[in-house]
C-alpha cells in the first residue's frame, strides 16, 4: 500500500507548483481567493481577525454602503463572501486530490476596500488525499473552521446560526455539483449532506435541512430553507429561484 507521504510527493512532482494549478475553468478565480500566506502582503492571522476588534470594524465598514440596513443583514451578506471564498476552493481542491489545510487557527485573511473578504492564506499547499464522500469532506471543514465562524458571527452581530449555515450550504452545494461532473445517479450529489442528521462520527450535522429539492412547474429546483436577507440591501441582486421566500423568486 502506498503511504500518504509517498502519494503527496508524487502529486507534487506531477503538477505545477502552487495552488493556482488546482483551479481552472469556471473556478479559476479561486486562485486569487485561496493563496499561501507567505505570498500575501496585506493579510493577518484569521484567529486574530475574528476574535479581535477588526471583525466589528470591518462589518461596520461594509455596512457604510447600506446605511438603512441593520448589522444582522450586513453580516449575513458579508458571510456569503466569506463562505464562498473558503468552501468553493476547498471542495475544488479535494476533487483534484488535495486536502487544503483549512484549519482556522493556521490561516490568514485579507479584506478588500469595501470591508468584504478578499482572500484567505494557507500555511502550505495541502496534502494528497483520496476522494472521500461528501459527508467526510464537509464534516472536516465544518468542525475545523465553520463552527467557529458561525459562533463568532452570532455572538458579535446577532445573525442566527441557522441562517449562517444556510449561507455556507449554498456554496457547498454549488461546488459539489460543479465538481461532480454529472456522475450522481439522482442528479443531486449533495443530497446526503442535507438529508442526514448526523455525521459519521455521531456529531450533529448543521447542514441538515438547509437546502431542499422542490418541483415547480415540472422543474426540479434546489431552494434554501432560510432567506439570506439580501433583499434588504439596495442594489444587491436577489438569488432567484433559490430564494426561500416565494414572493422574491422572480425579482
Amino acid at each position: 500500500m502506498v503511504s500518504a507521504d509517498t502519494r503527496n510527493e508524487a502529486l507534487q512532482a506531477l503538477r505545477p507548483q502552487g495552488l493556482r494549478a488546482l483551479f481552472h475553468g469556471d473556478n479559476a478565480w479561486c486562485a486569487d481567493s485561496m493563496m499561501l500566506s507567505c505570498e500575501m502582503t496585506d493579510s493577518m492571522p484569521l484567529s486574530e481577525f475574528l476574535y479581535g476588534p477588526l471583525l466589528t470594524k470591518t462589518l461596520h465598514q461594509c455596512a457604510a454602503a447600506y446605511p438603512d440596513a441593520d448589522l444582522r443583514t450586513v453580516s449575513s451578506f458579508w458571510s456569503l463572501y466569506y463562505f464562498s471564498l473558503l468552501v468553493i476552493p476547498y471542495i475544488c481542491a479535494r476533487q483534484s486530490g488535495v486536502a487544503l489545510p483549512v484549519e482556522l487557527e493556521n490561516m490568514t485573511i485579507a479584506i478588500n476596500d469595501q470591508g468584504l473578504p478578499r482572500s484567505f492564506g494557507l500555511p502550505h499547499e495541502g496534502q494528497a488525499c483520496d476522494a472521500p464522500d461528501v459527508m467526510t469532506v464537509i464534516s472536516h471543514v465544518a468542525k475545523s473552521h465553520l463552527n467557529t465562524v458561525v459562533r463568532v458571527l452570532k455572538d458579535r452581530t446577532g445573525i442566527s446560526s441557522k441562517l449562517a449555515w444556510n449561507n455556507a450550504a449554498v456554496y457547498i452545494d454549488y461546488a459539489v455539483n460543479s465538481a461532480a461532473e454529472n456522475h450522481c445517479r439522482d442528479g443531486w450529489p449533495c443530497r446526503p449532506l442535507f438529508e442526514t442528521q448526523i455525521f459519521d462520527d455521531g456529531t450533529r450535522n448543521p447542514f441538515f435541512g438547509c437546502l431542499r429539492q422542490e418541483t415547480d412547474h415540472g422543474a426540479n429546483l434546489c431552494r434554501r430553507k432560510i432567506c439570506c436577507l439580501r433583499y434588504k440591501l439596495p442594489g444587491v441582486a436577489g438569488c432567484g429561484e433559490l430564494c426561500a421566500l416565494p414572493e422574491l423568486r422572480k425579482q
